[in-house]
């Protein structure tokens, strides 16, 4: 391996450095051509002095164009060099530092997306069926009325009376796959959605119109499960094929314009563990309206109901 100081030196410095040399070298030629002609003796008359003062003249305006020639031939070297060395990349060992710098993976079989080196974005997951609740089996899991997802799923139904929105409170509802495995009807999902979820849908319209103009500003502060009202339901009643737990009687209390205020929950059911909303005004009706359940001044008393 070379050490000297020449060994590391860009081709393309040497290049420009060997052509600068060379144009130095025609360029005092040049010029000694030039202020080494011999000087001829004064004139002894006028004419020769005028032909004399004309070729010192002459050979002024040959050097100073010599002298434009020359610098500009060095210009044009050096540019030239210089976009050489540019459209090149540089010199080799600049070239070679920068990809050592910034290694680019290379796209194979086995990793066909490794060419791509813009930044990643999170992506969207979608909800499937799989991860769906209802999609798995039940279990004997006694529900919780404490839990931080039974408290998601209850700021779920209080966003959704406060906007009068069905879509964001079906969250806060008996999932539609657990239902149809649940009930042992053949009509099971269009009972779900024709019956259940309508009834549902107009209940959560009654208790917005209950909180009135200022819907807004009222302030979810508890659902209030009474844990000892939880009962099992064996397979086989109500038409059923799967036990569950169910829960009368829970209260949604909340304040507004100052004063705290409730109202119940029909009946809550579980599934795998977790308590859903399955009548929130009512669990039987006589007319095709929403319906509050029990309305109170404060948090209210919760009564027990043996209902399935």
């Amino acid at each position: 391996m070379a050490t000297d100081g020449a060994a590391g030196e860009s081709p393309w410095g040497a290049t420009l450095s060997n052509a600068i040399r060379v144009t130095l070298d025609y360029s005092s030629r040049l010029v000694m051509t030039v202020s080494d002609d011999s000087v001829r003796p004064l004139a002894s008359s006028d004419g020769d002095c005028s032909r004399a003062r004309r070729e010192r003249a002459r050979r002024r305006v040959i050097r100073r164009r010599r002298r434009v020639a020359v610098i500009t031939s060095i210009a044009v070297v050096a540019i030239a060099a210089l976009v050489i060395g540019g459209v090149s990349g540089g010199s080799p060992a600049a070239r070679s530092g920068s990809v050592a710098a910034a290694p680019r993976p290379l796209a194979s079989a086995s990793n066909p997306v490794a060419a791509h080196t813009s930044p990643t974005h999170p992506t969207a997951h979608v909800r499937t069926a799989a991860s769906s609740p209802g999609s798995l089996p039940q279990t004997h899991a006694y529900p919780s009325g404490r839990s931080a997802q039974f408290k998601s799923l209850m700021a779920s139904l209080w966003a959704g009376i406060v906007h009068d929105s069905l879509t964001s409170a079906l969250a806060a509802f008996f999932p539609k796959d657990a239902y149809v495995q649940l009930k042992a009807i053949a009509s099971a999902n269009s009972d779900w959605t024709d019956r259940l979820v309508r009834d549902y849908g107009l209940d959560i319209a009654a208790a917005h119109v209950l909180l009135g103009r200022t819907a807004t500003h009222a302030r979810l502060i508890a659902v209030n499960v009474p844990s000892s009202y939880g009962h099992w339901i064996e397979p086989g009643v109500c038409y059923n094929s799967i036990g569950y737990y169910e829960m009368p009687g829970a209260r949604v209390v909340y304040q507004q314009d100052g004063q705290i205020r409730s109202f119940g929950i029909a009946s809550m059911i579980s599934w795998r563990g977790v308590w859903y909303v399955v009548h929130l005004g009512a669990i039987l009706r006589s007319t095709d309206s929403g319906t509050v359940d029990e309305p109170a001044s404060g948090p209210g008393t919760s009564a027990y109901s043996g209902t399935c």
